[in-house]
């Protein structure tokens, strides 16, 4: 059973649909691969340095990132709840500001879900849909959709030039 604050955000998720003219598997594999990962995930914004410390991407796995810019210094962190390849990756996602511990990025948003979802549309066509939220804001839902699409534009980069 959903809590109250969960059926309050219920309606703030957002959803993102993007087709590549690449095999599932391929496609998987930039998500799913942490090499792979590491070349794009968090990568929208170039005057950000992206360290991934951490990228156990398999159920029950965990990720640690950390974005340092002139101004601040972000953690993200999640565990990885559902992999399973090629078709389905669902990861919690959980962002603070200055340290580990430090406070929240996101307030009202403490802990969100993330489902990305690999649809194959032909050999060579594959569809992705990520949903995320819940969301305590309508600004935070279009703050994560604008850096969702910037760093799934950057993926479509790096998968034309592999």
């Amino acid at each position: 059973m959903a809590t109250p604050q969960e059926a309050k955000n219920a309606g703030l998720t957002l959803q993102v649909r993007r087709t590549f003219a690449f095999p599932r598997e391929k496609v998987f594999a930039a998500w799913a691969e942490p090499d792979q990962l590491a070349k794009w995930m968090v990568g929208d914004v170039p005057s950000h340095v992206v360290t991934h410390h951490k990228q156990d991407i398999r159920t029950g796995g965990s990720y640690l990132i950390e974005v340092r810019d002139k101004n601040a210094t972000y953690w993200g962190q999640g565990d990885y709840r559902e992999v399973t390849p090629p078709s389905k990756i669902v990861f919690t996602w959980f962002w603070t500001k200055d340290s580990l511990d430090g406070p929240n990025m996101h307030p009202g948003s403490e802990l969100t879900e993330v489902t990305v979802e690999f649809f194959a549309h032909s050999s060579d066509s594959t569809e992705i849909v990520l949903t995320h939220g819940p969301f305590g804001s309508e600004k935070l839902r279009e703050d994560h959709n604008r850096g969702w699409n910037g760093c799934i534009d950057v993926l479509e980069g790096i998968l034309h030039s592999a």
